[in-house]
């Protein structure tokens, strides 16, 4: 075994690269080590220690914290206008996901909302300064100009969902499609046979995906998918309750209707009622998140549960370790990941 204040290979003192070659593991991880992170193994951290007391590494904390840039601040950027982030339970609860993971580190969080066009011009310029460490891109649209600016920037980032198959950044998503099967497939057991379904806004990727799970799920069912009973909605209430006007309107003997949220679940019960149309007696309802909105309202509504707080959990923690491995962005290209989480139907007395 090495003594203490061993050289390293180069002749000098021990670097970083040696210290991870020693214990076994990656630079990244020495660094999650050294810096105290919670979010390392035992085993790990003891390897980690071991290799630090044998070749008698000396993290230099001053020469560290101007070679990383760090401003140990990450930065939460919606791409929405307040009211709507405060009027949706998603927003909150993926908030509180992040929130919590968050706590266990020294880094400051930043809430950045970017719903209109000056709002996101002055987050670029907030962004090319590199005055964060790295951003989690929340409720992202098909043709938002964020993520390539964030890529182009070379700055860490995660989103959540992906804005299509071919995403190049790092993702968390819930399983979309699986969900909006498991709720056509719940109300067809249930012996509905005209199912509308209510879209979220159809330039974000996780909408178009339900929507596919909605068609499937009556095609391997033996039903036709009529295009009359798909109405696009806008994840809001009022987005629900015109969506559920025009069905009405179309299809007045439907008998079920799938909501891409609570909150348009929410819109649409109230023209249902408004039509004399009682739940779940003549229509079937169900939504999408399993929010607070659910439980609450009369009845309780069945609802597609997606783990938004797990989701915004797992966001932050790939985001911390790609901040922490600071190798060139085309090398970790490969790395990117697209984590897809499972989601589960929540049955209660709306259908």
């Amino acid at each position: 075994m090495a003594s203490h204040g061993t050289r390293g290979r180069s002749g000098g003192r021990p670097t970083l690269e040696e210290v991870a070659a020693r214990a076994g593991v990656g630079r990244g991880t020495v660094s999650r080590v050294i810096n105290g992170s919670p979010r390392v193994s035992e085993a790990t951290r003891a390897a980690v220690e071991a290799a630090v007391a044998e070749l008698g590494y000396v993290p230099n904390t001053a020469a560290r914290a101007l070679a990383a840039n760090r401003t140990d601040a990450i930065a939460l950027v919606v791409p929405e206008p307040e009211t709507r982030f405060f009027a949706e339970p998603y927003f909150s609860d993926m908030l509180r996901g992040v929130g919590a993971e968050l706590s266990e580190t020294e880094m400051q969080l930043l809430l950045i909302f970017a719903g209109s066009d000056r709002e996101r011009q002055r987050l670029a310029q907030y962004l090319a300064a590199h005055r964060v460490d790295g951003v989690l891109l929340v409720s992202v649209h098909a043709n938002d100009p964020l993520p390539d600016l964030l890529s182009q920037l070379e700055i860490p980032a995660v989103i959540s969902g992906p804005r299509s198959a071919a995403e190049t950044l790092t993702s968390v998503d819930s399983d979309n499609y699986g969900g909006a099967r498991s709720a056509v497939e719940h109300l067809l057991a249930r012996g509905r046979g005209t199912i509308a379904h209510i879209t979220g806004r159809l330039d974000v990727y996780g909408a178009q995906r339900r929507v596919e799970g909605y068609r499937d799920a009556l095609r391997e069912a033996g039903h036709e998918v009529d295009e009359q009973l798909i109405e696009p909605g806008d994840f809001t209430e009022e987005g629900g309750r015109r969506a559920m006007a025009r069905l009405l309107e179309r299809s007045p003997g439907l008998d079920a209707v799938f909501a891409g949220s609570d909150v348009m679940a929410a819109g649409a019960r109230q023209v249902l009622r408004e039509a004399g149309h009682r739940i779940p007696d003549d229509v079937a309802l169900v939504g999408y998140d399993d929010s607070a909105i659910a439980r609450h309202m009369d009845p309780p509504l069945t609802s597609v549960r997606q783990p938004i707080e797990e989701m915004g959990r797992a966001m932050l923690d790939l985001l911390l370790t790609e901040i922490a491995d600071r190798r060139p962005a085309a090398s970790r290209e490969l790395e990117r990941r697209h984590m897809v989480l499972p989601t589960e139907l929540v049955v209660r007395t709306s259908s």
